[in-house]
């Protein structure tokens, strides 16, 4: 059974690192990774020098902030709410409504938000039904952060919530009862009793969430985004994209992947040790 995890990892993670070698070389397909001649850092400066490197950094990390500020609760707050729910049918209903939209995929997903955000779309419909004047989202560099956290707290609210629903089935039953013993209503019961037996599932997944907070996917971005709202759109994954797969300039995409992989390593570090001081949970 641990066959097959392990080869992918073999293959796709630890193996892939060689791959890392064309950041520092000017790689040429037909000479290979180890006849290219070597480049030094010459790609890192070129990245930390290019004009659009602060845009790349603002949007990406702005993007990974705005999802742990909204996104992250999110799912803790269905599993709290489906935990109070006592009506086991309308709870499995909920359950699977919230889940359905992870099994969509990507494409289809942005394919149904342009038809809802569209001048002549189900939203614009509704705000001039209402007298109010049509807005050009995707149009509009302001509303492109809005549209994609707002579509990934629908699109993973549901599936989030499983590893704490999961998480309040470990929680001792005998410790809701010493608190209804105590006089303890169902709010302070899920403030003394609930949370703090989430606490520690709350804290792995947050420090894995800071693990993104320099990298972003770039597949729904690419689908959403148009010329007007680069200012605000335009993140280090999609200017990867264009530079290494559109450009193949693929020493230079490789450097810049790299030097994400960095500053994450540095971020995910710096949580877990503050998170081991403070509280007996920790990565490692």
């Amino acid at each position: 059974m641990l066959l097959l995890p392990m080869l992918y990892f073999i293959i796709f993670k630890y193996g892939a690192l060689v791959g890392l070698f064309i950041a520092f070389k000017d790689y040429n397909v037909f000479q290979g990774i180890w006849k290219s001649d070597w480049a030094g850092t010459k790609y890192f400066k070129q990245f930390l020098l290019d004009p659009y490197f602060w845009k790349l950094v603002r949007n990406t990390v702005l993007l990974n902030v705005y999802l742990i500020i909204f996104f992250f609760p999110a799912p803790i707050i269905l599993a709290l709410l489906l935990n109070e729910l006592r009506q086991k049918y309308f709870k499995k209903f909920v359950q699977t409504v919230s889940y359905l939209p992870h099994f969509l995929s990507t494409v289809v997903i942005c394919g149904m938000l342009v038809n809802f955000l569209t001048n002549e779309g189900l939203i614009n419909r509704m705000l001039g039904g209402l007298g109010l004047e049509r807005i050009q989202f995707l149009l509009k560099p302001e509303w492109f952060r809005t549209i994609y956290v707002s579509s990934e707290i629908w699109q993973g609210l549901g599936w989030g919530s499983i590893i704490y629903l999961a998480a309040l089935t470990s929680i001792d039953p005998q410790l809701y009862e010493a608190a209804r013993m105590d006089g303890a209503n169902r709010w302070k019961q899920m403030f003394h009793v609930t949370i703090p037996g989430l606490a520690p599932v709350i804290t792995i997944m947050f420090l894995l969430n800071l693990g993104n907070i320099m990298t972003i996917g770039y597949e729904k971005i690419l689908l959403l985004y148009t010329g007007p709202t680069y200012e605000t759109a335009d993140v280090i994954s999609t200017f990867v994209y264009r530079r290494g797969l559109v450009g193949s300039d693929f020493s230079f995409a490789t450097a810049v992947e790299l030097f994400q992989s960095i500053i994450i390593l540095c971020f995910v570090s710096i949580a877990n040790y503050i998170a081991r001081k403070t509280s007996e949970t920790s990565l490692w």
